[in-house]
């Protein structure tokens, strides 16, 4: 047997770990290139600043281009519906002790253009005189607490009627 040395010259073939690493890394330098240009280039439309070209008119009679501003016309306001205190109905109960003060304040509340359309006694706890309100009567309950002098608002509750105002009070407001 003849003793030969093998010869440990020859191609070696690249894993495929290496081999995606490698496309990788070109696709990469390619995207860069394809993208890279100037900063202006890069800038979205919207941040760039606008530049206005002045246009040749046909009449010699000015030299410089006069620009084109567009005035924004405001928005009109939108008017809350005017309250009109005749025609919201308003309930007043009496929550204190005071004897008569539901109707005597009726009579006040109805001096003051308000449709009362009842007076009685409440059975509960109120800590403070209220107005309670629905919800599209809310612009009238404050009308009627600064006709009154009341400080307290919340929405109506059962077994509140959901028409109207109602007036729950603890305290004589003359």
């Amino acid at each position: 047997m003849s003793a030969r040395r093998r010869d440990e010259l020859g191609v070696a073939l690249p894993s495929p770990v290496a081999a995606l690493s490698l496309a990788a890394v070109v696709l990469a330098g390619v995207a860069f290139v394809a993208t890279s240009g100037s900063a202006e280039d890069r800038t979205p439309e919207a941040a760039r600043p606008v530049t206005a070209t002045p246009t040749p008119t046909s009449t010699p009679t000015s030299t410089a281009p006069t620009p084109v501003v567009e005035k924004k016309q405001p928005e009109p306001k939108k008017r809350k519906p005017a309250v009109r205190r005749g025609e919201v109905y308003v309930e007043v109960y009496n929550n204190s002790g005071i004897s008569g003060l539901a109707g005597s304040t009726a009579s006040r509340i109805s001096g003051a253009g308000w449709q009362v359309v009842g007076s009685d006694n409440w059975y509960g706890t109120i800590p403070q005189s209220t107005v309670y309100y629905p919800e599209r009567l809310a612009p009238a309950a404050k009308m009627l607490a600064r006709d009154l002098g009341i400080s307290r608002l919340k929405p109506a509750i059962a077994p509140m009627r959901f028409d109207r105002l109602t007036v729950i009070l603890t305290a004589d407001f003359a």
